[in-house]
């Protein structure tokens, strides 16, 4: 009796517990999606400073464009900055997540900056991040010449409790992000790759620092980046933050943010970091426009549709990105080399790579340790294919985590967290002529949920110069291989072997276990 009791109390509980969720999220609806014109990329022209320096070489080049490896995190802020106060038509910026600290504060006064000289500004961020800056990114849209507008946008705009209650009721949705990455000056020059907006991707952390990379670039591949861009601008997945946060687009808050960022513009100019800057090689040659681009009319831009998530055909079909990435691979003639932080095959993934080896194709493959991987579920998904790999002919390296001894304890770690970790970097190398370089990491996520895109350049000094940083993070100093001894996994770099997960402590590696045992491929 007092069991059936307990079982209708539980089921009156619930009915409760749902009907208060109904009334507190009543109010947390999204607005009708306005309806407006498409808007598209301000054609390129002849008479801005990027117009004179870009022009001739693209008369001297018919049909190619030019690429610049970016590795060095000082030269990828700077080239940022210093083609945003070169603007003098438009700025169409797009990008996952933009954090409040020194680089992402300097470059959105270069946003602003650029607005106030006329320069037309669209900048089109993942609410996943924006909506903890709804505030100040709210302000930026009051600028006559600054539109901003969100990706997926959550309908509730403050408060852990509504983004948790929104996530819990609408996860189908809430989980589909836009991963791109794009910097695009006067449909003229741009920057796409890996890195998101903040101190960690520009070496300007006192914490973690990402490995990462970006490829810059002229040519008619600008033109490509921007019909993307525009893609996602006129999306339905897409709000204008007028429509979610009207009361925030106020002049007011836009002059109280214009004093805040030159203020601390004034004591920026005194960190080390800003310091530094003028002693460096790269931002000089930024600085007078002669950055070195390797051509070739050879070059792809792929991008996923804004509606990825949607579809309803094979992940294949859905995901540009991977399309374009597993032809790339398919073709290789002697080597396929790749770099991703986060590397859940599948086993799908893992049957495509073990066929590029029986078919006589040398794979080799860099992700982060346990103990650089702050993504315990990730480094679960992973481990399950390592030995399947290795014993397929695979060669294996994970990184080493950044200040942490071989046998040192990891900091801090979290099961389904994202923003730690050494290596960012997403690239790929096809038979050291062809390059990938983008947000694409190989994993389900990258594939089935979230939009990415990446650009594939054959081009050979490119293509030596990411072999070349895949041969330096793959030293004894900075990554242990992996391998099989009697059938069991081994880690050594050279000094010293190791049969557990090195540099990770107990809790982390229970941590990453846990998550092979939960049913979670699918989301990582």
């Amino acid at each position: 009796m007092r069991w059936k009791m307990k079982l209708a109390l539980s089921g009156t509980g619930m009915l409760f517990v749902s009907a208060l969720l109904f009334v507190l999220l009543g109010c947390s609806t999204l607005p009708t999606r306005p309806v407006e014109p498409a808007v598209a990329a301000l054609p390129a022209g002849q008479d801005t400073r990027l117009d004179e320096v870009v022009q001739p070489a693209l008369d001297a080049r018919p049909g190619q464009s030019g690429f610049h490896l970016v590795s060095d995190g000082v030269e990828a802020f700077a080239l940022r900055g210093l083609s945003g106060r070169a603007a003098e038509r438009s700025l169409d910026v797009q990008y996952y997540i933009w954090n409040d600290d020194l680089t992402g504060r300097l470059l959105a006064l270069e946003l602003l900056d650029a607005a106030d000289r006329g320069v037309r500004v669209r900048l089109l961020l993942d609410d996943m991040d924006a909506r903890a800056k709804n505030f100040a990114i709210a302000a930026l849209a009051a600028h006559p010449n600054i539109s901003v507008r969100l990706f997926n946008p959550f309908a509730s705009r403050r408060g852990l409790f509504g983004k948790a209650m929104e996530a819990v009721t609408s996860f189908s949705r809430i989980n589909h992000r836009m991963h791109n990455k794009s910097w695009i000056v006067d449909n003229r020059f741009a920057i796409a790759g890996g890195r998101n907006i903040g101190n960690e991707y520009f070496d300007a952390s006192d914490h973690v620092n990402f490995n990462d990379l970006d490829l810059a670039f002229v040519g008619p591949a600008v033109e490509q980046l921007s019909a993307s861009f525009d893609r996602y601008w006129n999306s339905e997945q897409v709000w204008p933050i007028e429509s979610l946060s009207p009361e925030s687009v106020s002049t007011g808050a836009l002059d109280d943010l214009r004093s805040q960022l030159k203020a601390y513009e004034a004591q920026a100019r005194e960190t080390p970091y800003i310091k530094a800057m003028e002693g460096h090689d790269a931002i000089a040659a930024a600085r007078a426009m002669a950055l070195p681009m390797h051509w070739t009319p050879r070059w792809q831009v792929l991008s996923d549709e804004p509606g990825k998530a949607t579809h309803k055909d094979s992940p294949m079909e859905a995901s540009a990105v991977l399309v374009g990435l597993t032809r790339a691979v398919d073709e290789a003639a002697s080597e396929v080399v790749l770099i991703s932080p986060y590397f859940v095959p599948g086993k799908e993934g893992a049957r495509l790579l073990l066929e590029q080896v029986e078919a006589g194709r040398e794979v080799r493959i860099l992700t982060n340790s346990l103990a650089a991987n702050d993504v315990a579920a990730v480094h679960g998904g992973y481990s399950r294919y390592r030995k399947p790999l290795l014993e397929g002919g695979i060669a294996l390296w994970e990184l080493k985590p950044e200040r942490v001894a071989d046998t040192g304890e990891d900091s801090g770690i979290s099961l389904f967290g994202s923003s730690g970790g050494s290596l960012h970097s997403k690239a790929a190398v096809i038979d050291n002529r062809v390059a990938f370089v983008g947000s694409f990491n190989l994993d389900p996520r990258s594939v089935s949920l979230n939009c990415e895109q990446g650009l594939l350049v054959d081009e050979p000094v490119i293509a030596a110069q990411v072999t070349a940083l895949f041969q330096r993070m793959t030293s004894p100093a900075a990554a242990w291989e992996v391998g099989l001894e009697n059938g069991d996994l081994r880690w050594g770099d050279g000094r010293r072997s190791f049969e557990k997960e090195p540099g990770a402590s107990l809790g982390r590696r229970f941590q990453a276990r846990l998550a092979r045992w939960l049913p979670v491929e699918p989301l990582l």
